[in-house]
């Protein structure tokens, strides 16, 4: 996968709160389908959508064991969407020092 379609789909899988909270759960350890459906007002088969949707942008790993198909969470992908976000940090920290300064400058003329 080229890393811009990467990027897109751990985006895509992250612009949701279920599957954001899915990778919460899975970053305190393993669990199974099961365990990650119970905080959730859904189905199984809903969930087991969401860990598709994870799995597919490479956010999670599925293993098997018996009957059981514990999840983890990967590491990995999440380090590129933080090195792409990373490249806007001076940008942003550049408008926050400005604002710093026009703050200051607004305090000093209102004493």
């Amino acid at each position: 996968m080229s890393y811009e379609k990467q990027l897109d789909a751990i985006f895509s899988a992250l612009a949701d709160p279920t599957r954001r909270a899915i990778l919460a759960r899975l970053a305190t350890g393993e669990a199974s389908v099961g365990e990650l459906s119970a905080p959730f007002a859904m189905s199984q088969p809903a969930i087991s959508k969401h860990l598709k949707v994870l799995e597919r942008a490479g956010l999670i790993r599925r293993s098997r064991e018996a009957q059981r198909r514990p999840c983890a969470i990967q590491a990995k992908p999440l380090e590129a969407a933080n090195l792409w976000i990373e490249r806007y940090r001076a940008l942003w920290e550049a408008n926050y020092a400005r604002l710093d300064g026009v703050l200051a400058d607004l305090q000093a003329n209102k004493e």
